[in-house]
C-alpha cells in the first residue's frame, strides 16, 4: 500500500457541503498519484461514504486488487438525529454490519476491516472472534482497531493477528499515539494509521478565523477550534508555517513529513474532497527531512501547548478502552 492514504469521509459529511463529482475526480487523482489505500466507514453519513467510494470502485473494477479498502463498524446511529446512540461490537452485529458495508461497497472483501471504537462491556475477544471468522469465510483480508488502549490490543492480537491500530496522531495530537500505544504496535508488527494527521485542517495554515467555517461544519463544536482556543492554537501553525517556509514547503506538507519521518510503520491518510489539495498532500512522500528539521518541527507545536482537547467530551467517552 502507499505511504500515504486518503481519508474519505470528508467527502460525504463533517466539512462542508459534499460534491459528488469532484470527490470522483479526486479519487480518480489520488489513484493516478499512486495512492491506493481508501479509509471510509459505515459511520460516514450512515452509509453515503461508503456507497461513493462504491461507485468509484465500480469504475475501477480492472483495479481493484491493486486498491485497499480500508472500512470500520461499530457506531450506531439515531434514525432521526444521526446522532451516535450505541457503540455495538458483539459478535452477531459484526457479521450484519460486515455484509452491510460490503454491499454499499460493492465488493466481494473489504481489505482492511477495523473496530471503529470498542464498548468495555464487549469481550474484544468476542469481537475479534467474530472479526476473524469473516477473514476465514473471504469477506475480510485483515483486521484492525481504531482508538484502544494497549491492554486490549494485547488481548485482541491474541485472538487473530491485528494488522493495523488507527489512531488520531499529529504535530497536534502526539501523546495519546506515543506514551505507550505506538511502542506495543512495534513490539506486535502492527502498523499505525494516522487520522487527522493534519489536526482537522487546522495544520494546513488555511484558516485565518473561525469565520472560514461555514455553519455546518462540525469544527465548530470541537475544542480545538472553540473561541477560546482558536487564536491561540493558530498562533502555534504560523510557527509551523515558519519553519515549513525554511525547508522550502508548506505547513501542511512539512506536518505530514513530520509524521511520515516517524517511522515507515506510521501511514498517515489526510481526507480531503479536492484535487489541489490532494496533490499537495501527495507531494509530502518525495520529502526528506533531516534530523535537524524534524527537531524543528517538533519543538514549533510543543504537545502540551495545544489548547482543548481532541474531541467534544460526549465522544472522548468512547475512546480508549
Amino acid at each position: 500500500m502507499s505511504s500515504l492514504g486518503l481519508g474519505c469521509m470528508g467527502m460525504s459529511i463533517a466539512y462542508g457541503t459534499p460534491d459528488e463529482q469532484e470527490s470522483q475526480r479526486t479519487l480518480d487523482r489520488a489513484f493516478d498519484l499512486g495512492i491506493n489505500f481508501l479509509d471510509t466507514a459505515d459511520a460516514y453519513g450512515r452509509g453515503a461514504n461508503e456507497e461513493l467510494v462504491g461507485r468509484w470502485l465500480r469504475r475501477r473494477t480492472r483495479q481493484r486488487d491493486a486498491i485497499v479498502v480500508a472500512t470500520k463498524f461499530g457506531l450506531r446511529h439515531d434514525a432521526v438525529t444521526g446522532r451516535v446512540t450505541e457503540v455495538d461490537t458483539s459478535a452477531p452485529y459484526v457479521r450484519t454490519a460486515c455484509h452491510a458495508s460490503l454491499r454499499r461497497l460493492g465488493v466481494d472483501y473489504i481489505d482492511l476491516y477495523y473496530a471503529h471504537r470498542r464498548n468495555p462491556a464487549i469481550p474484544i475477544e468476542e469481537t475479534v472472534g467474530a472479526m476473524a471468522a469473516l477473514v476465514d469465510a473471504g469477506s475480510v483480508r485483515h483486521l484492525g482497531l481504531s482508538e484502544v488502549s494497549s491492554t486490549t490490543l494485547r488481548r485482541a492480537h491474541a485472538v487473530h493477528p491485528i494488522s493495523a491500530v488507527q489512531m488520531e496522531y499529529s504535530l497536534f495530537t502526539r501523546d495519546v499515539v506515543e506514551k505507550d500505544i505506538l511502542a506495543t504496535c512495534r513490539e506486535l508488527g502492527i502498523a499505525v494509521v494516522a487520522y487527522s494527521p493534519l489536526g482537522r485542517g487546522m495544520l494546513t495554515g488555511t484558516l485565518a478565523s473561525r469565520d472560514d467555517l461555514n455553519t455546518e461544519d462540525n469544527r465548530r463544536r470541537w475544542p480545538r477550534f472553540s473561541e477560546q482556543n482558536f487564536h491561540h492554537n493558530l498562533g502555534l501553525v504560523r510557527t509551523l508555517g515558519q519553519v515549513a517556509a525554511q525547508i522550502g514547503c508548506s505547513p501542511t506538507q512539512a506536518a505530514l513529513a513530520w509524521l511520515l519521518a516517524q517511522g515507515e510503520d506510521i501511514v498517515p491518510i489526510p481526507g480531503t474532497k479536492h484535487q489541489r489539495y490532494l496533490e499537495e498532500n501527495a507531494a509530502a512522500a518525495d520529502i526528506r527531512l533531516s534530523a535537524e528539521q524534524i527537531a524543528q518541527l517538533t519543538q514549533a507545536i510543543p504537545a502540551e501547548a495545544v489548547a482543548g482537547g481532541r474531541y467534544p467530551a460526549q465522544a472522548l467517552e468512547r475512546l480508549g478502552h
